[in-house]
């Protein structure tokens, strides 16, 4: 199998140290191949000794220290190692950790590492599907990167379905679940107990869990998202869908948050990420973990395995 390539993320966050670390226990992880892309002075200052860097963007950022430099060598690694892996020279991407907002500095209209993927892989937006994945939890936002005020109208019967069947999906070929089982939680509290706390399951989630049961998915809800992510609850389902973005990374942060994988569904191409930020407040101390590197890094070689066997 050709190697992951691993972006280099902000270099001035965690991103070298951990894909450093992550390097330095390949061996006794039994780690994937991966080479990082571009990079080579910035992972020589993290000590990643012997490491393979492609050639590409560079530089002498200071940990701890963003600024627009950092944030251009971010998005030209992140914007070459998806073009790699489009061109099939590498078996899938893992992307280290960017900052959002310096991105769009440079970027204008840049929001996040998952929207880039979609767009550069022509996929319309909605097909590219957030997963956050650990050992206790999948859970996935319906709607992502928008102010929690405008969820509501967001929300329809057509995406709710549409991101279904793709999570549906991914777990059958890219996890290797032959029978999934997605629960949808509710958007209001107590799922709305019956329309007295809104609407919005009555008229728009349960009709679409019923048409997606129309269709042989094993989709259940809405349920109560207070409950939906209680151990006995958790049990009874594969992957979680949550209808905002905190609904669904706040308990899996909880549970995982050392060992929680992005893992973008719905895309032709393999793409897992830690489920953390660039951490600058530490960047550079040595004391970062690199669990969740690790784990997104192992992920992204079982996907690659699992699709390249059919």
């Amino acid at each position: 199998m050709k190697p992951l390539a691993v972006s280099l993320g902000d270099p001035a966050g965690v991103g070298p140290e951990i894909i450093a670390a992550a390097w330095s226990r390949r061996a006794e992880l039994g780690l994937p191949p991966f080479v990082v892309i571009g990079g080579a002075m910035i992972m020589g200052r993290a000590s990643a000794e012997g490491i393979q860097c492609t050639e590409g963007p560079d530089g002498t950022c200071q940990p701890g220290q963003p600024d627009a430099a950092s944030a251009r060598i971010a998005l030209q690694s992140l914007e070459l190692a998806i073009a790699g892996a489009i061109a099939g020279e590498f078996s899938g991407v893992v992307t280290a950790p960017v900052a959002k907002s310096a991105i769009a500095e440079v970027c204008p209209g840049f929001i996040g590492q998952t929207e880039l993927l979609a767009d550069m892989c022509n996929l319309d937006r909605q097909s590219s599907v957030m997963m956050l994945a650990g050992p206790s939890l999948k859970a996935v936002p319906l709607t992502v990167h928008c102010a929690l005020s405008d969820v509501p109208g967001l929300i329809t019967q057509d995406l709710i379905v549409h991101r279904t069947r793709i999570v549906a999906r991914a777990l059958l070929t890219d996890f290797g679940i032959t029978a999934p089982r997605i629960a949808i939680a509710g958007l209001n509290p107590h799922a709305g107990e019956d329309g007295r706390m809104g609407r919005e399951e009555m008229e728009v989630i349960a009709p679409a869990i019923a048409r997606l049961r129309t269709e042989g998915i094993d989709a259940t809800g809405p349920h109560p998202a207070d409950t939906l992510f209680a151990p006995h609850k958790r049990s009874t389902y594969d992957a979680a869908i949550a209808m905002y973005h905190d609904q669904a990374l706040v308990p899996l942060k909880a549970l995982d948050f050392d060992e929680g994988v992005n893992i973008t569904l719905g895309l032709p191409i393999v793409r897992t990420s830690p489920d953390h930020g660039t951490a600058f407040d530490i960047a550079g101390n040595g004391i970062a973990r690199a669990d969740a590197m690790i784990a997104a890094i192992r992920m992204a070689g079982a996907v690659a395995a699992r699709r390249a066997n059919g």
